[in-house]
């Protein structure tokens, strides 16, 4: 029997799927984005994985709440970055600060305090918000457990 390394390999191919509104729509969608970058063997913290669900959360949320429908999430990964597009049919612009007294809108506060990068652009009958997360400089390593990995630009810089 032969066996080909690629016989086990998991590429990480985007995924994209629909989220409809309902009260268990965004706990269960933001499980699902950290359940991927899991199964993709993502090198990043559990720190990290927080930012990125706490991310997701509030990006989906405020999709399903603007647009009042279905919306659309991707996940992919670009060695290196963790990308996250939510895609609505709401043309209302992302807001993200609002008067001391709302309730809301600090949402997108927060997802520009914890990504590394964040933004919004228009689409046929909507738009589309991301946010992007790096690779965290100290991760579970893909050896299996047998140590951690480092990052390794902070080790060219020294060389």
């Amino acid at each position: 029997m032969v066996v080909s390394p690629l016989s086990n390999a998991r590429f990480p191919v985007p995924l994209e799927w629909g989220v409809p509104p309902g009260a268990d729509a965004v706990p269960a969608a933001r499980r699902l984005v950290v359940a991927i970058l899991r199964e993709w063997g993502v090198p990043v913290s559990d720190d990290a994985l927080q930012d990125v669900e706490l991310c997701a959360s509030e990006v989906i949320a405020n999709a399903l709440l603007h647009a009042g429908e279905r919306c659309v999430v991707s996940v992919r990964w670009r060695g290196g970055r963790v990308r996250v597009e939510v895609a609505d049919r709401c043309s209302e612009l992302p807001l993200r600060e609002r008067d001391a007294e709302s309730t809301g809108g600090r949402g997108l506060l927060l997802v520009e305090a914890l990504a590394h990068a964040w933004g919004w652009y228009p689409t046929g009958s909507g738009k589309t918000v991301w946010f992007e997360c790096l690779e965290s400089a100290e991760a579970p390593c893909p050896t299996h457990g047998w140590g951690t990995a480092q990052d390794l630009r902070v080790l060219h810089e020294v060389a």
